[in-house]
C-alpha cells in the first residue's frame, strides 16, 4: 500500500477582525485578532477542490509561561488520512485536547467544515463532527461492548424521557435501530459475537478496535486516533492499518493519527506533520518526512543524525 499522491493547496492570506466577516463568510474567533498568515497546505489531490474538513491557524496554547503548543498550521482534506508525528513530550495530544476542546487555545483558530468552532464544548464538537480515541483506553469497562457502542448512538436516538420511562413504541423502535447499527460497528472490527460480553474481560487488541467503533458511532467527519497501535503485536497492527483505510473508504471521513510505528504512518498517512517542543517542523507526503534533516535529528538528535 502507497500514499496517495499530494499536492501543494495554493498559498492564502488569512485575514479577519473581531466585528467583520471574513472572505468566507463566517466570523473569525473573538479570543483572538486573527492576522494575515500565508501558509502552505498539503491536501490529497481528490480532496483539493474541496474545502478542508479541518484547518488549524496560528494555534497555540500557554500553560503559564510556557507555551506547549505554538504557531500550529494544518489542513486536513475530507477523505484524507494524515499522520501528526514527533519525539515524546512533542505537544502531540494536545493538539487533540485542543480540536475536541478539552483545552481551549490561548491564540489561533479551529475551522471545522469551514465553521469556527472557538465557543464550542466538548461535546458541542462531538456533534459537530470531531471523534476520537485515547492514548490509555478509556472504555466503560463494567458495561457490554455493545453498550458502549450505543453509548455512541445517543445522539440519534430521539426519543422523550416520558417515551422511555413508560416504553412507548417510539422508544422501542429506536432502540432496535440503535442496537441493529451498534451490531453492524460491532462487526465492522470482528466483535459481534462478543457483544454481549463485558468490555473489560476483551483482550487489549480487541478493546482498542471497540474505542474506535464507539467513536465511530458518534458519527464524526473527522476520526482522532491517539496511539492507536500502541501495545498491539504485529499482527493486530497489520489489521489496524487495513481497518483504518477501511473506515476511511467505507465512511468517507478524514482521520488524523498519532503514532510512533512508524511503519505504520508511512504506509497508510498521505499527509504528515511532524511535531517538536509544541511547532511544526515539517510537513508533507512520507517521502518528504522520511528525509528530511529536521525530522531525524528531532527524533535521534544532532549526533545519531550525522551517524546516519
Amino acid at each position: 500500500m502507497t500514499a496517495g499522491s499530494l499536492r501543494v493547496l495554493n498559498p492564502q492570506n488569512v485575514w479577519g477582525a473581531e466585528t467583520e466577516l471574513n472572505r468566507d463568510g463566517f466570523y473569525p474567533s473573538l479570543h483572538t485578532t486573527l492576522k494575515p498568515v500565508t501558509r502552505v497546505n498539503y491536501l490529497p489531490e481528490r480532496d483539493a477542490d474541496k474545502t478542508p474538513i479541518l484547518e488549524c491557524i496560528d494555534l497555540g496554547i500557554s500553560f503559564g509561561g510556557l507555551k506547549a503548543v505554538d504557531n500550529f498550521n494544518i489542513a486536513l482534506g475530507r477523505t484524507e488520512i494524515a499522520g501528526l508525528i514527533g519525539p515524546n513530550g512533542a505537544g502531540k495530544t494536545t493538539i487533540f485536547n485542543l480540536l475536541t476542546k478539552v483545552y481551549q487555545p490561548t491564540h489561533g483558530t479551529i475551522l471545522l467544515d469551514g465553521k469556527d468552532i472557538a465557543y464550542m464544548t466538548t461535546e458541542q464538537v462531538n456533534r459537530a463532527g470531531i471523534a476520537r480515541t485515547f492514548q490509555n483506553i478509556r472504555l466503560f469497562h463494567n458495561q457490554t461492548v455493545i453498550d458502549n457502542v450505543l453509548i455512541g448512538l445517543h445522539n440519534e436516538m430521539h426519543y422523550t424521557m416520558a417515551e422511555s420511562v413508560l416504553r412507548l413504541p417510539r422508544y422501542w423502535k429506536a432502540e432496535k435501530i440503535a442496537r441493529e447499527r451498534a451490531l453492524e460497528y460491532l462487526s465492522l472490527f470482528h466483535l459481534e459475537e462478543h457483544a454481549e460480553e463485558l468490555a473489560g474481560s476483551l483482550p487489549y487488541g480487541a478493546q482498542r478496535r471497540l474505542e474506535i467503533a464507539r467513536a465511530l458511532a458518534t458519527n464524526p467527519s473527522l476520526l482522532l486516533l491517539d496511539e492507536p497501535a500502541a501495545g498491539m503485536n504485529p499482527s493486530e497492527t497489520a489489521e489496524l492499518m487495513e481497518n483504518i483505510v477501511r473506515i476511511r473508504d467505507t465512511f468517507q471521513i478524514a482521520i488524523l493519527l498519532i503514532e510512533h510505528d512508524m511503519n505504520l504512518v508511512m504506509n497508510i498517512c498521505e499527509g504528515i506533520a511532524v511535531l517538536n517542543f509544541g511547532r511544526i517542523i515539517a510537513k508533507g507526503s512520507p517521502d518528504d518526512i522520511r528525509s528530511n534533516p529536521a525530522v531525524v535529528e528531532a527524533y535521534l538528535g544532532r549526533k545519531g543524525a550525522k551517524k546516519l
